[in-house]
């Protein structure tokens, strides 16, 4: 198993990220330190680490911090570098994106400058921190790359991708995506960068932005407001507990063989109006 010394996690402050550094600090096997960045865009919200903080922080202790949040954006080339450089970093959990679809639709910039540039940043600066090239590189380092399902498209008939599954993207947010994806790879391929991808289904959980679907139906069902369902709603989502997703995460930093990819689902295939319905 890998030694997790000093852990970057880009967008910590997010929904997933806030979920994975508070699992990662509830592991005994876990002694390293975390640095948490994020740009505190509208779904960042630092409230929800205001635990780790407190018990990771060192504000009230001697012992060095375990815990630091950097106010940092992936799009700032210099910044990551540096950050990289300060905190010796040796571990990458990258989770910052813009991740919704139809913010996609409407202003794609934001989400090719971030989701591919602020990756290519994040690379370059990993690239050059840990020496990589051609025919060599690190063995006790790791860039791991936290994707989506919407690479691959539409969920077709047989109800399940695979890691043969051709990628399909269907918007704007999806195509970043899938972008960043071959990014990472291309620079496990050419340059020897250690690296594992992750492509997530549809997660729900705490601390989650409520403009997703699941926060999104449950506070419109308590205040009484329509509930919208785009289409027939037919279209057919598999859902995972954030919490599982981190214990998968961890799961690939620990033991995941460098350069796979890893579909993280919770075979739990849910029709969209069934799911309206159900809540």
């Amino acid at each position: 198993m890998r030694a997790l010394q000093n852990v970057l996690v880009t967008g910590g402050a997010g929904f997933i990220g806030s979920n994975f550094i508070h699992y990662l600090f509830a592991q005994p096997e876990f002694s390293g330190r975390v640095i948490n960045i994020d740009a505190l865009t509208y779904a960042g919200n630092l409230d929800n680490l205001t635990e780790i903080e407190q018990s990771f922080g060192g504000a009230d202790s001697t012992a060095p911090a375990r815990y630091v949040f950097e106010h940092c954006d992936i799009r700032d080339s210099a910044a990551v570098a540096a950050l990289f450089e300060h905190y010796q970093i040796d571990t990458v959990v990258h989770l910052a994106a813009e991740s919704h679809v139809d913010r996609s639709i409407s202003g794609p910039r934001a989400f090719i400058e971030t989701n591919v540039i602020g990756t290519f940043n994040l690379l370059e600066a990993a690239r050059s921190a840990w020496g990589g090239v051609a025919g060599g590189g690190r063995g006790d380092v790791l860039f791991h790359h936290v994707s989506t399902d919407e690479v691959f498209g539409s969920l077709g008939d047989e109800g399940a991708f695979s890691e043969q599954t051709a990628y399909d993207p269907r918007s704007p947010y999806s195509a970043s995506k899938a972008g960043s994806d071959h990014l990472v790879r291309a620079y496990g391929h050419t340059y020897a960068l250690p690296f594992t991808l992750s492509n997530c289904s549809n997660n729900y959980g705490p601390y989650q932005f409520p403009e997703k679907m699941v926060p999104l139906m449950i506070l419109n069902a308590l205040e009484g407001k329509q509930l919208p369902v785009y289409g027939q709603g037919t279209n057919v989502r598999d859902w995972l507990y954030v919490k599982d997703h981190a214990d998968a995460i961890w799961r690939i930093l620990q033991r995941g063989r460098s350069g796979r990819t890893y579909l993280i689902g919770g075979e739990n295939e849910w029709q969209n109006l069934r799911l309206v319905h159900a809540i």
